[in-house]
């Protein structure tokens, strides 16, 4: 069974799984809210022309002294030294499972990164009231069994979400759930409210 996890919550990778792991896939998934739109007795009603909503995993490398040392997201899809891979960018949302996927090889990760940021944007600047049944999930990319998931959750004004962290802790991997909204459209605008988490 994976680990559920509340916003707030840390968990060893190793201590709290039992198990070592090589390469992990991060999993993100959305859709898109039902529209309602008006009918000709001035009634709302759902269905018909839902909006496309194009959400952007992206992962920001940090040090140890907090500074962003490199980046992938959907205009760099590899890290510099190749241990964090974007598999590519989904501009609707639609079908089910993943929708975006970002794989870390973790025993390649540089020693000089000491976290790794999650994040998901909406580069055509939508809302998160645009946005239903988001979460993220890790997966084993050895057996592909889900580890942990976190469903996102609360809708607002915000156009960017910090998911989860993934940190160096007692010679191991941590994770931690974050789950606060930002505002921005890519990882570049974001960069400062990231560092808060690592």
């Amino acid at each position: 069974m994976p680990i559920s996890l509340s916003k707030g919550q840390r968990v060893s990778l190793e201590k709290d799984t039992g198990k070592s792991y090589e390469k992990v896939i991060m999993g993100l998934g959305w859709d898109a809210r039902p529209q309602t739109k008006k009918g000709i007795f001035g009634f709302l009603s759902s269905g018909g022309g839902d909006k496309e909503i194009d959400l952007d995993a992206s992962v920001g490398l940090f040090d140890g002294q907090g500074a962003l040392v490199d980046q992938v997201w959907f205009r760099q899809l590899r890290s510099l030294e190749g241990s964090v891979e974007h598999t590519g960018d989904n501009l609707t949302g639609k079908g089910d499972g993943d929708d975006e996927q970002v794989i870390v090889a973790l025993n390649r990760v540089p020693p000089t990164v000491q976290a790794m940021v999650f994040i998901v944007s909406s580069y055509s600047n939508d809302t998160f009231d645009s946005i239903a049944n988001a979460f993220c999930r890790m997966v084993d990319a050895g057996t592909g069994q889900e580890i942990l998931r976190y469903q996102l959750s609360g809708q607002g004004s915000h156009t960017a979400m910090i998911m989860m962290s993934l940190y160096r802790k007692d010679s191991g991997w941590s994770v931690r759930a974050v789950g606060e909204p930002a505002q921005g459209r890519t990882i570049a605008d974001l960069a400062d409210r990231m560092r808060q988490f690592i």
